[in-house]
């Protein structure tokens, strides 16, 4: 059974709190992003209390500023931290290296390989003329080698990352979307139950529950959705 990450998209410290204590019952993580962390750093992520964390920095720089990025989050003891593939090789390296000085308490790496707001006219723009598809599965082989411990991508991706690395990556699914729900500004997206099908661990689910009138009950419906048939 795939787990629920709750994405608490906000810069209101006392919103997240609240978010996180209504949900926590029915999700395993709670993701805090670049909206939160700039605007309150650290001592925001401490605000939550004992609160297990997917701190979604979407790292992107050279090695040695990576390294120092990662001493800097390991203090506030999250699960897991993200960095952009596309950063290359030595940069996811340095990451995981720095995450090891954690012990077993360390942070799972995970490889960002292409945004979900992304499709293939927009790649095109930027100058990667191959197949979405292709330029995913070349950046999570990559990542992986490198040493991340599974992959930020869209379900429409999971199938075949799946079926290309087995078990060796946690696949950690963005983009989702209850049936009914606006697509918004993601352009490959899935319902809770299909990305699970295709074979994701994780899936992160933001606006479909801190928009909801009830956010408690809109995650909990989610989880119901993703249990086991009795």
């Amino acid at each position: 059974m795939a787990g629920i990450i709750a994405a608490l998209d906000t810069t209101d410290v006392a919103r997240a709190q609240a978010w996180a204590e209504q949900v926590r019952p029915h999700c395993g993580l709670i993701k805090l992003g670049l909206e939160f962390l700039l605007a309150n750093g650290m001592a925001g992520v401490r605000a939550l209390g004992d609160v297990p964390v997917f701190l979604d920095t979407k790292l992107h720089d050279i090695p040695n500023t990576i390294a120092g990025a990662m001493r800097a989050v390991l203090p506030v003891r999250p699960r897991m931290v993200t960095v952009h593939a596309s950063g290359g090789p030595a940069m996811i390296a340095a990451a995981r290296r720095e995450a090891e000085q954690a012990g077993a308490e360390r942070p799972m790496i995970l490889a960002v390989t292409v945004l979900t707001s992304l499709d293939a006219a927009a790649l095109a723009a930027i100058g990667v003329a191959d197949a979405l598809d292709v330029q995913v599965l070349r950046l999570a082989r990559m990542a992986m080698d490198a040493g991340a411990d599974g992959l930020v991508c869209s379900a429409r991706e999971v199938a075949e990352l799946r079926a290309a690395l087995a078990d060796e990556a946690v696949l950690v699914v963005p983009g989702i979307r209850p049936a009914g729900f606006p697509q918004g500004d993601q352009k490959r997206t899935m319902t809770p139950k299909e990305a699970a099908a295709a074979g994701a661990d994780w899936l992160v689910v933001g606006r479909p529950i801190t928009s909801a009138p009830d956010p408690a009950e809109a995650a909990a419906a989610i989880a119901a959705e993703l249990a086991p048939a009795p």
